[in-house]
């Protein structure tokens, strides 16, 4: 009798995770990369990314001779990211739907990623090289925007700033901690449902 509910829970398990709409696809922004979305019901999605930069721009506050200072580095990044986002979130959703819908979504989560050989600027010391490294892990908020059409696919424009601490390595002082952040993390999403 275990064997049969078992089996049973499996099926209903299995057809509960396939019914969940799910939708995979490229995000081209500040990072471009690849996306996954997988809904919980008709409120609720987690989006996973993993994303690169050739030439973005990271912010951060080090510590630089004693001194507390704001540095901005140009260089390649790869980024990992995950949100619970929140969909049509205080049931408010956007009133114009035609023959597709859309939705807004709200989230949170986090994001890590390593940059490397960037050319960097620090404040009150200018210029400083482009031989950094640097590795960081943080915070990660979402607020966005998407169209499902009535075919499997959906277009999104959303905002995913990261907030955390970093470590970096200008190759020559050593690595030292400090302050990272991103906040210009603006994508167009172009997704297929299924």
């Amino acid at each position: 009798m275990k064997k049969y509910l078992f089996i049973v829970a499996l099926a209903m398990a299995s057809v509960m995770v396939y019914a969940q709409p799910r939708a995979i696809g490229g995000r081209l922004g500040a990072f471009n990369g690849i996306s996954y979305q997988h809904g919980f019901g008709d409120s609720n999605m987690l989006e996973v990314e993993l994303g690169w930069s050739v030439d973005g721009r990271t912010d951060f506050w080090r510590n630089v001779g004693g001194v507390q200072t704001h540095g901005r580095t140009w260089g390649t990044t790869v980024q990992a990211a995950a949100t619970y986002d929140w969909i049509d979130p205080f049931n408010a959703p956007v009133p114009w739907n035609e023959q597709g819908e859309w939705h807004w979504y709200l989230g949170v989560g986090g994001a890590g990623g390593y940059g490397w050989n960037a050319s960097t600027y620090v404040a009150g010391v200018g210029y400083v090289g482009n031989a950094w490294n640097w590795g960081y892990i943080g915070a990660a908020g979402r607020i966005g925007i998407e169209y499902d059409f009535w075919f499997p696919l959906q277009l999104s424009l959303d905002w995913r700033p990261t907030l955390g601490a970093g470590l970096f390595d200008d190759q020559n002082g050593g690595a030292e901690a400090g302050l990272y952040w991103e906040m210009s993390s603006i994508s167009l999403g172009v997704r297929y449902k299924f």
